[in-house]
């Protein structure tokens, strides 16, 4: 077959010169839920140490794990993450693993998060920044008030896996640009960029890397069986792109 017809009916990554080997350009990932048993991620210590030593063999050095906190499902405090962390980082040692491990927190956008707020009872990463999350089926009214109050506070406010809110890409990002004017952060996942949540999803986040909005990438990693797609990933132009990226905040933690 003629390379032109071959070209058509098997098209290729034409960035296969800059695919990727590993994460080390990435550093550091800030979202996963790696305490096991407080949330849908890992169920026990064993699947925790079995994907730590999965990260660290593709590069990562820092992870800063992302339990979630939601009233009505997963109600986790600071005191119960942080007792999950330290348990976490004593088994690192004891089996040699070399990565550091901290915990932050997935933080649902509600009404109950307004005292944590007043409270300063959040925990950050880096420059004071906080990773939040909507709801994936309606836009939330109470969001853009608790970015405020966030921001008020002191806080960065990082909104995780903006790609996979519906109501935010159906309007032809006008939402998204109007979120990076009032100085949210973005924090795309890297499955995003395999197609593993929808086409809609993966171009999202594809445009989002065009136009320079994503400020962080993370695994998002939940269960074992999500480790073959960061793999998958290391194939993609726009992962290769998006590491390259000197601006990319994952580098400075």
């Amino acid at each position: 077959m003629i390379d032109w017809l071959r070209n058509i009916l098997f098209p290729k990554d034409k960035d296969t010169t800059s695919l990727l080997a590993d994460y080390s350009m990435m550093v550091a990932d800030i979202h996963s839920h790696l305490i096991p048993g407080i949330d849908d991620g890992s169920p026990d210590l064993d699947t925790t140490l079995q994907m730590l030593r999965e990260l660290e063999a593709i590069g990562l050095k820092k992870i800063y794990t992302s339990p979630h906190v939601v009233s009505d499902s997963y109600n986790n405090s600071t005191d119960t993450i942080l007792a999950g962390c330290e348990l976490v980082q004593n088994a690192i040692l004891r089996e040699k693993i070399n990565l550091e491990f901290y915990a932050i927190a997935e933080y649902y956008l509600d009404e109950t998060l307004t005292e944590k707020i007043k409270r300063k009872d959040l925990l950050t990463f880096g420059k004071n920044y906080v990773l939040v999350e909507l709801s994936y089926q309606q836009k939330q009214n109470i969001a853009n008030e608790l970015f405020y109050q966030l921001q008020v506070a002191g806080y960065r406010v990082v909104l995780a896996h903006p790609e996979r809110y519906p109501y935010y890409y159906e309007n032809n990002f006008d939402s998204y640009h109007s979120l990076k004017d009032r100085s949210i952060y973005f924090q795309i996942n890297i499955a995003s960029l395999t197609g593993r949540y929808g086409r809609d999803a993966r171009y999202t986040a594809e445009r989002m890397i065009d136009e320079k909005m994503v400020d962080f990438v993370g695994t998002d990693l939940h269960r074992l069986n999500q480790i073959p797609v960061l793999h998958e990933a290391l194939r993609s132009k726009y992962m290769s792109r998006i590491l390259s990226y000197d601006k990319l905040l994952n580098k400075t933690l």
